[in-house]
């Protein structure tokens, strides 16, 4: 495989992974690291162990992802809240949509909450039936997330009964991706020690690779959103749709 038609793969399936994409160059992933770090490689770039292009489109912002597909986000969110249960352990990710989440839960409904996002602990630390459980690290003012990979080693004994997952992205090859790689080992760390795992996304998701992939759909136990993906896009997963009149 030539350098020209890695990035034609990469345009297609959004990211391959290192050792793939060494692979198939015939050449060490070492040696791949130093050619992506190089002028040379000019769109393609390094990205949570994935080859991927750089996206023409802005950085990801939180302010300014929150006000896009803002009833979309609501009316997902609102639909995977019903899922909670008094006395669960809730692992909460990141992002604009789970935030919605954490509003629509009932009032005085006792649990504990793992998060690693500044937005969602924002809003569960004003519930005083939450006990708040946040991972820390770094601080990334863009996400506002920690890099909390760390910290998520040690997810397994906190006994998270639920898990709730974001995405920037689901694409064609059924992953589902974020904008941040730093968020790709806390990700996947939750979903090894969540008992239950729901995706909540809305249906501008659909068809949009992000940068960092971290799970294959399959993983999951559901894909909670507003809308169905296009027509022909399979998803390896149960789709629960929120109700319309929600």
């Amino acid at each position: 495989m030539s350098v020209h038609a890695l990035r034609a793969q990469v345009r297609e399936r959004g990211a391959v992974h290192l050792a793939e994409a060494a692979a198939a160059l015939e050449v060490s992933a070492m040696t791949l690291r130093r050619d992506l770090a190089s002028a040379e490689a000019g769109d393609l770039v390094l990205l949570g162990g994935h080859v991927t292009a750089l996206a023409a489109e802005r950085p990801y912002q939180l302010e300014r992802e929150a006000a896009a597909h803002l009833a979309a986000k609501k009316r997902a969110a609102r639909h995977a809240a019903r899922l909670v249960r008094p006395g669960d352990t809730v692992f909460v990710d990141c992002g604009t949509t789970l935030p919605h989440l954490i509003t629509a839960l009932p009032a005085a409904l006792p649990l504990t909450l793992v998060c690693y996002a500044l937005n969602i602990a924002s809003l569960a630390a004003r519930r005083p039936e939450i006990r708040l459980i946040l991972l820390g690290g770094v601080f990334h003012p863009s996400s506002a997330t920690f890099d909390a990979a760390k910290d998520a080693r040690d997810l397994g004994a906190l006994g998270i009964t639920i898990g709730f997952f974001s995405a920037g992205g689901i694409d064609a090859e059924r992953r589902a991706s974020c904008f941040n790689p730093h968020e790709v080992p806390v990700k996947q760390a939750a979903l090894v020690a969540s008992r239950r795992r729901y995706l909540v996304a809305d249906h501008s998701k659909f068809g949009r690779p992000a940068p960092a992939p971290f799970a294959e759909l399959s993983a999951f136990d559901a894909l909670i959103s507003d809308a169905p993906p296009p027509a022909g896009m399979r998803l390896d997963v149960p789709l629960d749709l929120a109700p319309a009149e929600e």
